[in-house]
């Protein structure tokens, strides 16, 4: 593609209306129309991946991952270049999600003095890898949100710092006195992958969707050009981190 070329050419849609001959609407319906597979047995499960990968939540995602900018991962590839980037080989990532065969890159080590003393460790992905994270997140999201505490405002969508300190004043007017300030140390390195999972399979039935979170959790950790294997925790760092926090 060349740079001079109208903005309309990016749309990711291109890949999602692929298919042998069929109208493109009919390719994005279901995880049946696409070549190849076939129809699972017994009662059809929710094409999640199909839904993460439609047009729109695509192209929300990626309007997110511009917004927060952010630092390059392993790749050194930045946000400004991942338009270029999907133009090119997003037909061919696609594909790779959609038979289970994509293959996260390592996260990026990058550790941050905390304000108590000490460091906390972040896990910054590649930009293509926070396009497709954010994407899960946006359809992962409504489906936990309903049974989380009314008292919870922590990275949870029209919630803010604001309110939960708006609320605390309202507890303070009301006489309570007492604060409990409790951290759990290490909490996010430690998080059991099999656990996690078990619980995110409670609600997601699509094992395609869950092999590919799966994969992000075991992507690995890259320091100094050396990957350190990852059985446990969840780095900080990327959009499906804040969902990880939630569940477990």
């Amino acid at each position: 593609m060349r740079d001079g070329e109208p903005e309309k050419k990016i749309e990711i849609s291109e890949a999602d209306q692929r298919g042998q001959g069929r109208k493109p609407e009919a390719a994005q319906v279901s995880g049946s129309n696409f070549p190849g597979r076939k129809e699972p047995a017994g009662p059809k499960q929710p094409d999640l991946i199909e839904r993460m990968l439609e047009r729109g939540n695509l192209l929300k995602a990626l309007q997110a991952v511009e917004a927060n900018q952010g630092a390059a991962g392993i790749d050194g590839m930045e946000v400004s270049q991942i338009r270029s980037h999907l133009r090119e080989h997003w037909a061919e990532i696609r594909e790779q999600i959609l038979n289970g065969t994509y293959e996260p890159r390592p996260v990026r080590r990058v550790d941050i003095p905390k304000p108590g003393g000490g460091t906390r460790m972040l896990g910054i992905p590649t930009v293509l890898d926070r396009l497709i994270q954010q994407a899960i997140h946006q359809i992962l999201s409504p489906m936990w949100e309903t049974g989380f505490s009314p008292h919870s405002y922590g990275f949870r969508p029209g919630r803010s710092a604001a309110q939960a300190l708006r609320a605390a004043q309202g507890h303070i007017q009301s006489g309570k006195r007492w604060v409990v300030d409790v951290d759990l140390e290490k909490f996010l390195d430690r998080v059991n992958h099999d656990g996690l999972m078990a619980r995110v399979a409670r609600k997601v039935k699509d094992r395609r969707m869950l092999k590919l979170i799966r994969r992000y959790l075991e992507s690995g950790i890259m320091q100094q050009g050396m990957t350190e294997p990852r059985s446990e925790g969840t780095p900080q760092g990327g959009p499906l981190t804040p969902r990880t926090q939630w569940i477990t």
